[in-house]
């Protein structure tokens, strides 16, 4: 898989906290669950998904440091991974978080999205 992937699109965009990027990855009927340590989440649509990813989970007070690492796994046949890490600094102080994403394209796009959230933990200080 390319530099250019889109689960690379999507996590650089996620990390930049890039609304219009993170429209830009998605198709606009994109099928997405999410799994949270105390919640499951899911969205139909690029807007219902944002809403997701920075109303909840990267809160406009969260801010991401860092995109510490993206390692893209071997497919699953159509079914894509890719893991990334963040840094980042929350009201609560200095915090790492790790997703874990399954997804597949329309070739460009991702339309389908799991996503595998460890939650905010706190970072060694």
């Amino acid at each position: 898989m390319g530099t250019d992937s889109p689960g690379r699109r999507l996590a650089s965009a996620l990390a930049a906290k890039d609304a219009g990027a993170l429209r830009a990855v998605l198709t606009d009927d994109v099928d997405f669950t999410g799994l949270t340590p105390r919640r499951s989440w899911s969205a139909g649509d690029p807007d219902e998904v944002l809403d997701v990813l920075l109303g909840h989970w990267f809160a406009p007070e969260d801010e991401v440091e860092e995109l510490l690492d993206v390692s893209e796994g071997a497919p699953v046949e159509d079914t894509r991974h890719v893991a990334y890490r963040l840094r980042l600094t929350t009201p609560d102080g200095a915090r790492t978080a790790e997703q874990q994403v399954y997804y597949r394209t329309d070739g460009e796009r991702i339309s389908y999205l799991r996503v595998l959230c460890s939650g905010f933990r706190p970072a060694p200080g």
